[in-house]
C-alpha cells in the first residue's frame, strides 16, 4: 500500500461519522450525485447488470446511487472508518453494496478485466500517484468497459474557488481538504488514461453557483471535471 498518504486518510476518518449528514461539509457530494450517475449511466450505455467498482468510495453516497441504478457493486477505499459508515447505512437503506478494504492496486492484481464499470471520483487529488491509480483502474475493467474520473483542474480559477472559495470563504468544505499542487489538468490526466491503454471519450466539466447554490455539467472544465474512458 505504497500509493497511500496517511495524513489524508486520517483527514477523512475524523470526519468519517458525517458522510450522510447532507447538511456536513459532505453537503456537495450529496449535491453532486445525482449529476455523477448520469453521466456515468450516459458514457456506460445504462448501468442495470453492470458490475462496477466504486474505487475511493468513502462513505458510499455514490456506490449506493449505482446500486440504486440497478449494479452490482463493490466499493473500495481503505479509510477503514469510512467503510464501516457505508456498510452502516446499506444495511440500514437496504441497499445492496459490497465494501472491501483493499488497494486498488492489490485489487487489480487480483480481479483484472472484471467489470464493466469502474468509477473512481474524487480520489485521484488525494493520492501520492495518481498514475498508479488510472492504470489500475484500466485494468481492472473489461474490454469494452468505461473508466470514469473525476477531479480537480489546476490553475488560477480553481485554485479561487476550488480552495480559497470552497474552504475559506464559503465554508463549504473543511479547511486544508484539497492540496492545490495534486490537482490535474484534463490534458494530464487524458495523457495518463492514454498511457494505461485507455481511449479517452469525453470530458465534461461541472461548474457550481453560489447565488443559486446549483452544481451543472457542462464545457466549463476549468474546476471541476469528469473524464470517461473506454477500454479497447
Amino acid at each position: 500500500m505504497s500509493n497511500v498518504d496517511q495524513v489524508e486518510l486520517e483527514k477523512f476518518s475524523q470526519v468519517a461519522h458525517k458522510w450522510w449528514d447532507t447538511s456536513s461539509e459532505f453537503k456537495p457530494l450529496h449535491d453532486i450525485n445525482p449529476l455523477r450517475l448520469d453521466y456515468i449511466s450516459q458514457q456506460a450505455g445504462g448501468l442495470a447488470g453492470k458490475r462496477v467498482v466504486d474505487v475511493g468510495c468513502g462513505g458510499g453516497i455514490l456506490s449506493e446511487g449505482l446500486a440504486c441504478a440497478g449494479a452490482e457493486v463493490l466499493g473500495i477505499d481503505l479509510a477503514k472508518k469510512s467503510l464501516k459508515v457505508a456498510q452502516l447505512h446499506a444495511l440500514e437503506s437496504g441497499v445492496q453494496v459490497a465494501y472491501r478494504c483493499v488497494a486498488v492496486e492489490d485489487l487489480a492484481e487480483e480481479l483484472p478485466g472484471q467489470f464493466d464499470v469502474v468509477t473512481c471520483m474524487e480520489m485521484l487529488e488525494h493520492v501520492p500517484d495518481p498514475q498508479s491509480v488510472v492504470r489500475a483502474c484500466a485494468t481492472l475493467v473489461k474490454p469494452g468497459g468505461t473508466v470514469c474520473f473525476s477531479t480537480l483542474n489546476r490553475n488560477l480559477k480553481s485554485y479561487a474557488l476550488a480552495v480559497l472559495g470552497a474552504e475559506y470563504v464559503l465554508n463549504m468544505l473543511p479547511r486544508g481538504t484539497h492540496e492545490y499542487a495534486r490537482f490535474l489538468k484534463p490534458s494530464e490526466l487524458a495523457r495518463m488514461a492514454r498511457h494505461a491503454g485507455l481511449d479517452v471519450c469525453d470530458i465534461t466539466g461541472m461548474s457550481y453557483n453560489p447565488l443559486s447554490q446549483v452544481y451543472r455539467l457542462g464545457e466549463d472544465s476549468q474546476v471541476n471535471y469528469l473524464l470517461a474512458c473506454q477500454r479497447p
